[in-house]
């Protein structure tokens, strides 16, 4: 990565008096750091592409892993994005890319420790310890997910490869420069005994073109690392840099935020004074309102006054008119009264004879009961003289009988 990849963007990077009120001197580091990551994974993709190839490529929905929770997925990716694995046959690895417009959201190096794991039919996942995060692809069909876990799976076995390699390079320039060290003096003794040259090149010609070779190797990969000597002294001369004007950010932003913090203290005061006021001029608006509840409980009771008077006054015409019809009713009322009178009069008299009536019948009645008496007594009498007499003639006619 050169220095003009990490380098800090002038359109949004720096913090200075202009930026977000409030904001603080470590979230304008943040923010700058990330706007010199995303120049630089930016400007890395555009430069990679002569030395990377795609080799594989598909679509699908991507999302991170949630930083607070570890538990939840963020989506980065409003739609399905292609997604790749590039070869970088300089470095020998292995990429996973994703660019949604002008924003890579994944950047990926695989390495033989990775394990991309199926999680449902159409989910997928691998946890990057570079990135501190765990990417998530959704796809479309599970015969995507299957060719893409299938080449994850190939590239990392490539990966692996790749390092064990490098890993025997290493290993054998590292016992051919020792072989080196150790067998220069014994050539050296070898030309002192033999004595020419030419005795030197028949004897040790073959092991003398292998020295060469590898010191060829040797001398190309100490070029090799001498210019990666000078390009790490340039991104990191680039980082100082970077770091300069970072430190100078901090500053600004530190001074903009003593200024924010003095416009906040003035800006609460005012905020204070003005909740003083509200609240003020909300027990005016209260009282206001209770004296117009008051007003109109009032109008409503003068209305039922208005309405009971004139209930009252139409009551008091009433009586009036009624007022004028009372002598001629009075009079009506004296000559009732006079009838009346003679009325109970006559009342009076025929309850008199009625009396005298009652008890009139009540002495017939007691008559008509002692002549019944009487008539009983002397039908009881009657039969008992004409059993006698019936007797007495049935003597006589035994006596004519007898004679």
């Amino acid at each position: 990565m050169s220095g003009e990849e990490l380098g800090v963007s002038r359109s949004g990077g720096r913090c200075g008096a202009g930026s977000v009120p409030g904001r603080s001197a470590a979230g304008c580091a943040a923010s700058s750091l990330s706007d010199v990551s995303r120049a630089g994974s930016a400007r890395a993709l555009a430069a990679g592409g002569t030395r990377e190839q795609p080799i594989f490529t598909t679509r699908a929905h991507v999302f991170q892993i949630d930083p607070s929770t570890k538990k939840n997925w963020v989506p980065a990716s409003k739609q399905a994005v292609t997604v790749s694995y590039f070869y970088d046959s300089t470095r020998n690895s292995y990429r996973i890319i994703s660019v949604d417009g002008a924003k890579v959201i994944i950047n990926s190096t695989i390495t033989p420790n990775m394990t991309f794991t199926k999680t449902s039919q159409k989910f997928g996942q691998w946890a990057d310890s570079r990135a501190n995060t765990v990417f998530g692809l959704g796809f479309p069909s599970e015969q995507q997910l299957t060719k893409f876990a299938e080449k994850f799976q190939e590239v990392k076995e490539a990966a692996k490869l790749a390092r064990d390699r490098s890993q025997e390079k290493i290993e054998t320039s590292s016992n051919h420069s020792q072989e080196s060290g150790r067998e220069t003096p014994s050539s050296t003794r070898a030309s002192s005994v033999n004595g020419t040259d030419d005795e030197k090149a028949s004897h040790g010609g073959p092991a003398e073109a292998h020295l060469k070779s590898e010191n060829d190797k040797l001398k190309i990969a100490l070029a090799q690392s001498s210019s990666n000597v000078k390009k790490w002294e340039t991104e990191l001369q680039s980082l100082r840099e970077s770091n300069a004007r970072l430190s100078t950010a901090l500053q600004e932003s530190a001074a903009s935020i003593e200024h924010w913090k003095k416009q906040f203290s003035a800006c609460k005061e005012e905020n204070e004074q003005l909740r003083g006021k509200i609240e003020e001029l909300e027990e005016q608006c209260n009282e206001i309102n209770k004296e117009k509840e008051r007003n109109a409980q009032l109008s409503r009771r003068l209305q039922e006054l208005e309405t009971e008077l004139q209930d009252k006054e139409l009551e008091l015409e009433e009586l009036r008119k009624q007022g004028e019809i009372i002598p001629e009713l009075m009079s009506e009322c004296e000559s009732v009264s006079e009838q009346l009178q003679a009325a109970e009069k006559k009342n009076k008299d025929l309850e008199e004879k009625v009396r005298t009536l009652r008890t009139e019948v009540e002495e017939n009645k007691h008559r008509q009961t002692n002549l019944k008496t009487e008539l009983k007594n002397f039908l009881d009498v009657l039969d008992g003289k004409i059993d006698e007499l019936h007797d007495f003639r049935q003597g006589l006619s035994k006596l004519g009988v007898d004679n």
